[in-house]
């Protein structure tokens, strides 16, 4: 078994990064999990949160997403970001970006349910983005509260 992998992580603004790593540690939609050579083939569904990546000399860095999708073979990975940014990139005002987005899209899921009589399970999808959001957030040492709030 090799002793590294190639890590792919992209976004619909730009590749971010492409290099051969020891593990990459995602923020799965079923929990957080580790992907390291020789893992079993699968498909990650992604949440708000961190992405680190242990580089084959051992430096880590990390990428901050709003979700996506990672696909895990056991000589790669290649993750695509809804939107991703290295973690130093981040800013209060990008942050900012972010979480009026993530209210945007929980008071489009309220209305949807109300509108008709159903949906809960978006509604609490939405929530559970918000929550991450402001979790991924406060984690990287930002303001969720800074954020607008759409009317």
């Amino acid at each position: 078994m090799a002793d590294t992998m190639q890590f792919d992580l992209v976004s619909p603004e730009r590749s971010l990064i492409s290099v051969p790593v020891r593990e990459v540690r995602l923020p799965g939609t079923d929990g957080d999990l580790t992907a390291m050579p020789g893992h079993a083939p699968t498909i990650v569904t992604l949440r708000p949160g961190l992405v680190t990546v242990v580089a084959g000399d051992g430096n880590q860095s990390e990428f901050a997403v709003t979700g996506g999708f990672a696909e895990i073979a056991a000589d790669s990975v290649s993750l695509l970001a809804e939107r991703g940014h290295p973690r130093a990139e981040i800013t209060q005002e990008i942050f900012n970006e972010m979480m009026t987005e993530a209210h945007r899209q929980k008071k489009a899921a309220v209305e949807k349910a109300d509108k008709h009589s159903m949906g809960e399970d978006i509604v609490t999808a939405a929530v559970k983005l918000l929550g991450d959001m402001e979790a991924l957030g406060t984690h990287i040492g930002l303001d969720p509260n800074q954020a607008t709030i759409p009317d």
